[in-house]
């Protein structure tokens, strides 16, 4: 006999219930075998008194049919593990007017569990049709006997009503209680699919908090090499120059070291400019509305590297000061030459920001790696981009002990491909170095 579908309601075991009872062969909670062995007591002494009923009519011994009706009623304790067979049982007693509580217990278990609905169907008619025919059979009896005028579309009508009442009201009643279980049941499934997404969405969120932390972390590392490098290689410059006229020209040595001390106020009053937005808060006026921690955590890392893009589009170098970088390097003893290509115009602070740290960081691997040599710098104005060029030549001299971190590349390729341009650096055929960038400005 089929067992498939035999779960109904109030058979999942509850967390702390299945801690506390292991469970005892179908059932997972006490009340589960509380209430089935109950139903199966009744059930046991409802049929054990019909069977008797029914075998004293047709001369059977009493005794036996108790006996009888005793084991078929006691059936109905196997409900959630073999509903099929329970019906099966219920319905072939229904001759003999025998298990009702059986058939209402039963059909209610087979409606409420996973067993297809057309072969509860099925079952229901042929239980209903039995019925039909004995209700029928009892009532034509009854009314022969007591030569009552009931015709025989009456007691067809009403054999088919009892029928009705006895089989439909528990079918019904199982199948709603079998249609709100799996909607509780899709329910719960959506509840922890949503619970699956919000886990996910918490974990990319953490991910892109951390690659805006490390994208701002990038940006102070190269906004701090570019003030450092440049300024500090000029003194380091200006310095070593000052010690080799300080005996032979002293009007030039006093203006080595009122360029170095130029140079060191420079350096200082950026160092301050970027410590200041690092420690700088948002204002009351500005703080946000409460967000849960993660979308806190994305909220303060992209408000960091929107604000520290915002401090270098409000106060960052502009490709106006490209002269007055261009004067500082030929100051320290740099042979440099400037040029201008097309019409000047404004490009953005952004930009014109990212085009000017590219020279002055090209400009400062000359003073560190290529002593001596002259450079020139081509600045180009185009429709919608904006190019720089930066050649010098092999070196003529020892270059002064500047230390470096092997960064200045890789902060200029970074610039320039964060705003969607191109960058390109590397030795020249005769000896020197080469590096061009070029930033889109439109958009």
């Amino acid at each position: 006999m089929s067992t498939t579908g035999a779960r109904v309601p109030g058979e999942e075991a509850e967390p702390g219930q299945a801690r506390a009872w292991s469970g005892l062969w179908w059932w997972t909670r006490r009340r589960s075998v509380v209430l089935d062995v109950s139903l199966a007591a009744a059930s046991a002494l409802e049929s054990a008194f019909e069977g008797a009923e029914f075998t004293a009519k047709v001369g059977i011994p009493t005794g036996l049919g108790a006996l009888v009706g005793l084991l078929v009623g006691a059936t109905l304790v196997l409900r959630r593990r073999w509903p099929i067979a329970v019906v099966l049982v219920a319905i072939a007693v229904t001759p003999a007017q025998t298990g009702l509580i059986l058939s209402l217990v039963g059909f209610y278990t087979l409606a409420a569990s996973e067993v297809p609905r057309r072969l509860t169907a099925l079952l229901a008619g042929m239980c209903g049709l039995g019925t039909m025919l004995v209700a029928f059979v009892s009532i034509e009896s009854s009314v022969r006997h007591s030569s009552s005028r009931l015709g025989l579309p009456l007691v067809l009508a009403i054999s088919i009503l009892v029928a009705a009442g006895l089989i439909a009201p528990p079918v019904l009643f199982g199948l709603y209680v079998r249609a709100r279980r799996r909607l509780v049941e899709s329910l719960r499934d959506r509840a922890d699919g949503l619970e699956r997404e919000l886990e996910l969405l918490a974990e990319k969120a953490a991910e892109r908090a951390e690659r805006a932390r490390a994208a701002e972390r990038a940006r102070i590392a190269r906004e701090m090499h570019d003030v450092v490098a440049h300024r500090v290689s000029l003194m380091v410059v200006h310095a070593t120059a000052w010690k080799s006229v300080a005996l032979k020209d002293g009007r030039k040595a006093s203006e080595s070291a009122e360029l170095v001390g130029e140079m060191g106020r420079q350096a200082l009053t950026e160092l301050r400019q970027m410590l200041g937005v690092l420690r700088s808060e948002p204002g009351p006026s500005a703080a946000p509305p409460a967000a849960p921690p993660v979308a806190g955590a994305v909220a303060g890392a992209m408000a960091g590297v929107d604000g520290g893009a915002d401090h270098e589009a409000d106060t960052g170098p502009s490709l106006a000061e490209l002269a007055q970088l261009v004067q500082e390097s030929r100051a320290a003893g740099m042979g440099v030459e400037l040029a201008v290509e097309g019409e000047q115009r404004p490009c953005g602070r952004r930009i014109e920001a990212t085009v000017y740290r590219v020279v002055q960081e090209a400009l400062t691997n000359v003073r560190k790696h290529a002593a001596g040599a002259t450079a020139q710098v081509r600045l180009a104005y185009r429709e919608a981009e904006v190019a720089v060029l930066i050649v010098n030549g092999p070196a003529e001299q020892a270059a002064a002990a500047i230390p470096g971190g092997g960064h200045g590349l890789t902060g200029m390729r970074e610039r320039v491909t964060a705003h969607g341009g191109g960058f390109a650096a590397g030795p020249t055929p005769d000896g020197g170095f080469r590096v061009s960038a070029m930033v889109p400005t439109a958009g």
